[in-house]
Parts: C-alpha cells; structure tokens; sequence
C-alpha cells in the first residue's frame, strides 16, 4: 500500500475545497427549499424536481471528490461515496413523492399526481431521467464490483426504474408514440424504450438477489411486479407477443415462488 503524506493530504484538501463549498451551498438551498415548501405547498412537484436535480449535482460534486482521491492518494474515499449514494436516494425518494413510487398498477392510479407537473415537457423528463441513471451508473461504477452494497443497489435501480416510468405521462406518450409527425415523437419513443429496459433490468435484478443473495420471497415478488409493470407497458404499445411472453415469464416466476413458500412451510 502506498504510504500517504500530510503534503499529499494537504493537497487533496486544497484540491476538493471549491467542491466542498458547492455542496454546502447545495445543502443549504435543499434545507431552504423544504423549509418553504411546508408553507407553500402550491407547486411543489415542480420544486421537488428542481430538489431532485440537486442531488444529482450534489452525488455527481462527490464522485469527483472521491476520483481526486483515487489519484492523489490512491484510494476511495468512503465518505464521499456514502455521502453520494444518500444524495441519490434522495433524488429518487423525492421523485416518488412527486408521482408515485407504484411498480404495477393502471396509469389512473397516480394520473391525477403526473397531472401536477404538467408544465415540465417530455424532453425534460427524459433528460431528468438519463442524468439519474447516469449518476446512479457512476456511484456503482465507483463501488466496484466487490463492494457490500451490491444487492443494496438492487433496490437503488428498481426504486429508480420505477419512478422514471411514473414520471411519464403515459396517457400523452402511447398517443404520441404510435403518431411519427408528433414534434416529440423521438424523444417520446426513446424515452419509453428506456423505462421498458429499465423495469426489465429490475426484474431480473430482484430474481438474482433472490437467487443468490437473500432467498427471500419478498425479493421474487417484487420481481414479479416489475415483469407486471413491463407487460402493461408493452400492451400500452401495442406489443401483443411481447406482452404474451413476459406474461408466461412472470408465471413462471409465480409458479417458483409459491413452491419455495410451500417447501419453507414444511421445514
């Protein structure tokens, strides 16, 4: 291991002192923001948007701290990346707040909530939701491999997945989607074959942790949901064949989860 100095300490204080000043400044407008919220509550899917940017700022000011870290003292710095992984639960924890956090269930369920940030356009929230998912890359990415939050993380991207498909306002999107002279119908159509991978990739990701990580039922039926949610997604787009097949899938799955509930009871 190489020895690190208090010159080389010294210079990694100095180097990463603007960013801790940014994030006190972040910090300090979150506090602000929720403070004034609990007076006016008008509005406040769209400041919670603005809260969630933040944390991406924030998650993405620490990242850069721990890579100043990794090359002047060859090594992560823990503290930033707990900090940043809390950032980014944050950011998704207040996306939830806005529009739901609800895995498989109608659209009409939390219409009436995707209906007050109506103002905030396709575009946007398809970029909202790449800089998340790009922020949340990047922490794991961080981690490395052998970290022990790596089936914590299995959580981090499904709350995630989720949240990004309710940010969307299906209703408009499935009619802009199946109509090419739409202004947004790129975007419209991109951004829902994001969450379709997405919700597919938490599905999986709920099975492995079930398999090889926690044994619990609760993992698999949470597995269960998301392949629910694809499926509904895919009929949405008129994917008959495709929804047919996560449908057998999702089966599947249910078929396994009731036989090990059964033999866990006899033992």
């Amino acid at each position: 291991m190489v020895k690190i100095t208090e010159e080389d300490r010294e210079l990694f204080g100095k180097k990463v002192e603007a960013y801790k000043e940014i994030i006190t400044g972040i910090l300090q407008k979150e506090k602000d923001a929720l403070a004034l919220m609990e007076g006016e509550p008008d509005g406040v899917g769209y400041k919670k948007i603005a809260l969630c940017e933040d944390m991406i700022r924030l998650s993405t000011l620490y990242n850069a701290i721990n890579g100043f870290s990794l090359g002047m003292l060859g090594r992560n710095d823990p503290e930033a990346l707990n900090e940043s992984r809390k950032a980014l639960y944050r950011a998704v924890i207040y996306l939830e707040e806005t529009v739901s956090n609800y895995i498989d269930c109608p659209y009409s369920d939390y219409e009436d909530r995707v209906a007050q940030i109506s103002g905030v356009a396709i575009a946007q929230r398809y970029l909202l939701v790449r800089k998340l998912g790009l922020a949340i890359r990047l922490l794991i990415d961080a981690y490395g491999d052998n970290t022990k939050w790596k089936w914590a993380f299995v959580e981090l991207n499904g709350r995630f997945a989720a949240v990004a498909k309710n940010l969307a306002d299906l209703k408009a999107a499935t009619k802009t989607y199946f109509d090419p002279n739409e202004k947004d119908y790129e975007t419209t159509v991109n951004y829902i074959r994001l969450i379709k991978t997405l919700i597919s990739q938490s599905a999986d990701k709920y099975r492995d942790r079930y398999e090889m990580s926690t044994r619990r039922i609760d993992d698999i039926r949470l597995g269960i949901n998301y392949l629910l949610a694809l499926r509904r997604l895919y009929i949405l787009t008129g994917d008959s064949e495709e929804a047919e097949e996560i449908k057998k899938k999702a089966q599947i799955w249910n078929t396994r989860m009731e036989a090990d509930k059964k033999k866990g009871e006899s033992t």
